[in-house]
């Protein structure tokens, strides 16, 4: 097992972390070639306008940073808009141009400036620079997850427990729901059509992910007693309005190891997929937040595992296979190939894994839901142990209020986008951290949609 743990030898024996084997990368090799930052930003955390405005996160030399959308061209809500996960149009004519944002509000802080409630879709013209409410409704509470599918439509999630809005055709869906958005095929920043899917289950959604046999995977972000992750099977390709739900179940009630998807036998009035899960003895992990496959495998941003004796852990990365006879393992995991990160003492590592990019040659970039919120990446499994075999420290966040959510590759495989939501300057926004390279002279706008 070669691991890589990027701090320093006698950090990692302050914080109690030891590995046979470590190793440093002077460069992460790839289309995002870099070397990695030496430690989180901890001195360098603030609230200051004129500071974060201009540069929010830490990053590598050779990268540069700025704003493609924040309230100052897109101010829906009174209070912060929250952008959350995004997505682009990247199967389509003008694949690239698009950036689609969830906007993440809750009962008693979704006041919008106009006067109503509700969540909101946001899309960005990446060419023109122009962002515009896309879709919205009174009764959509804590937006969250969203992915283009297979077949040319967005999935938004809410992230609910609380059944505080409920959905006027299911009344008895006491939490989250997915909605499925088509878009006006003339006009992509347009909502021809927006459509509840209650058979995905009514749980707290973030996470949400397809295969290119039309499933749609779903977590449910609960930390106690834990939430599951969940496999919708369609009847037909592209048709979410009938179909069977499965849930991940590891067998000896064991965290990681062999796996099976054991089918639910959902309520067809509340929908309730957590108590159809907890049924069947389902495997619940701590706070499952995003989902992100990269080939046949599905990846899990868990927040609080592994637990241990109760507690709730530093956070890890789980890796499902997408096969038969689904293996389950940690494929980041503090004290393993990453250190457990200790503020108090100033040692850089891992806490709170969020959201989840595929990057543009199959690495798997991470960030968290901390202070500071720190962007990494994991090298694949090569080796065949389970474990990423290294984790390196892309960027971190200087913003000590916010946290970094939706980290997304495009058609460019240079650039990074990454929204800022609960700033400490009040002002959410959306980013693009990219290479510096020998023509961006040439590269007046943020746009991907070159011909």
């Amino acid at each position: 097992m070669n691991k890589i743990i990027l701090t320093s030898l006698p950090l990692l024996a302050a914080a109690g972390v030891f590995h046979p084997v470590i190793n440093f990368a002077d460069e992460v090799k790839g289309p995002m070639s870099f070397k990695p930052i030496k430690g989180s930003a901890y001195n360098e955390l603030t609230n200051d306008p004129a500071v974060l405005d201009e540069s929010t996160w830490l990053i590598p030399e050779g990268f540069k940073q700025s704003v493609i959308s924040d309230e100052s061209n897109l101010n829906i809500y009174i209070d912060n808009d929250w952008p959350d996960m995004n997505t682009v149009n990247e199967t389509q004519k003008q694949a690239g141009r698009y950036l689609y944002r969830t906007h993440e509000v809750r009962s008693g802080n979704d006041q919008r400036n106009d006067g109503r409630l509700g969540g909101a879709v946001s899309v960005i013209d990446l060419k023109t620079g122009k962002a515009k409410e896309l879709a919205a409704r009174d009764y959509w509470e804590a937006l969250d997850g969203i992915v283009w599918t297979p077949w040319h439509t967005i999935l938004v999630a809410e992230e609910t427990n609380s059944g505080g809005y409920p959905d006027p055709d299911y009344p008895h869906a006491s939490s989250g729901l997915v909605y499925e958005i088509e878009l006006d095929k003339g006009d992509p920043t347009k909502a021809k059509k927006v459509t509840a899917r209650p058979l995905l289950g009514s749980i707290a959604h973030e996470g949400i992910e397809t295969d290119d046999e039309g499933n749609v995977y779903v977590i449910d972000e609960d930390r106690a007693p834990g939430g599951s992750i969940y496999k919708f099977v369609p009847n037909t390709y592209g048709d979410l309005s009938s179909g069977k739900l499965f849930a991940l179940r590891v067998k000896n009630g064991a965290q990681i190891g062999e796996a099976e998807w054991a089918e639910l036998n959902l309520d067809p009035a509340t929908f309730d997929a957590q108590a159809a899960a907890e049924q069947i003895g389902a495997t619940s992990y701590c706070r499952p937040e995003d989902l992100e496959r990269i080939g046949k495998v599905l990846y899990a941003a868990l927040t609080c595992e592994p637990r241990t004796g109760g507690k709730d852990g530093p956070g890890a990365v789980l890796s499902i296979s997408l096969n038969e006879a689904p293996m389950v393992n940690y494929f980041v995991e503090a004290g393993v190939n990453i250190a457990a990160e200790n503020s108090a003492s100033g040692v850089t590592g891992l806490k709170s894994p969020d959201n989840l990019a595929n990057g543009p040659d199959g690495k798997l970039w991470i960030v968290e839901d901390n202070v500071p919120s720190d962007i990494w990446v994991a090298e694949p499994d090569n080796d065949g142990d389970s474990h990423a075999d290294g984790v390196h420290l892309f960027a971190s966040m200087k913003d000590k209020d916010a946290e970094g959510t939706g980290i997304y590759f495009g058609k460019n495989p240079h650039k990074l986008f990454v929204n800022v939501q609960h700033s400490g300057t009040g002002n959410d926004k959306t980013m693009v951290i990219s290479e510096i390279r020998k023509n961006d002279e040439k590269d007046e706008s943020h746009s991907e949609d070159r011909d």
